[in-house]
């Protein structure tokens, strides 16, 4: 989950359809007293803060959730018309990971937005994976389904571990295609379709844990790391 707090409606609605539009869950919030009352009943994965609110300043939340043990390490990006440097500088110095001044370009929010989501994920990343019989362990770079030991080509295996790197959420084909093959990648999404087919294939009955969420890309739900 993403919170967006955004006073003005139109950047907000923009933001947050796009975000889920994109595969990645997002809620957004007009005033600082509902993104705090949000934030008691759940702490999101990330979140990206204006700096001009009524109420409360996003410096001000920015210095709140890093004062927070439970916040501190918490994705922050600003998003703000301030495009000083003495505005960049201080929303950096105050803990903020990233810094994008308005307006900006819809698919470089995204780009940016997945790169922190990647960082924090890599830096919380499992020793293991468990997922029905299968069982990955991305440190000694091991497969196995049940008491198979399966044989994976770089790209299923990148493709694997980051599916299982974010179970229950839809990573769409755009994403996947980012992270495994890389924005410049020039190729189709139909080579993304092969090796989800491939793998599959040699996962076997495990496969089944690979989900198609039409239109949109692909998930594995349950099981625990």
């Amino acid at each position: 989950m993403i919170y967006l707090l955004e006073d003005d409606d139109s950047i907000r609605e923009l933001v947050t359809y796009t975000l889920n539009s994109q595969g990645l869950e997002a809620e957004g919030f007009s005033a600082p007293n509902r993104f705090w009352a949000a934030m008691r009943l759940r702490t999101p994965s990330l979140v990206m803060l204006d700096i001009m609110l009524p109420e409360e300043d996003g410096i001000s939340i920015l210095k709140k959730l890093r004062a927070s043990a439970a916040t501190k390490d918490l994705p922050i990006i600003m998003l703000t018309a301030k495009g000083s440097e003495y505005d960049t500088v201080r929303g950096l110095d105050s803990g903020a990971d990233d810094y994008i001044p308005k307006p900006f370009r819809m698919m470089e929010l995204l780009s940016r937005v997945r790169a922190l989501l990647r960082r924090s994920a890599g830096n919380e990343q499992p020793e293991e994976y468990h997922v029905g019989k299968l069982y990955v362990c991305p440190s000694r770079h091991i497969v196995t389904v049940g008491d198979k030991e399966i044989t994976l080509t770089l790209k299923e295996y990148e493709l694997l571990c980051t599916l299982l790197s974010e179970r229950g959420t839809v990573l769409t084909r755009t994403q996947l295609l980012d992270r495994i093959w890389g924005y410049d990648f020039g190729g189709e999404s139909r080579t993304l379709d092969v090796h989800i087919r491939t793998l599959r294939q040699k996962l076997g009955e495990a496969g089944e844990c690979i989900e198609t969420v039409r239109g949109i890309g692909y998930k594995i739900s349950g099981g625990h790391s």
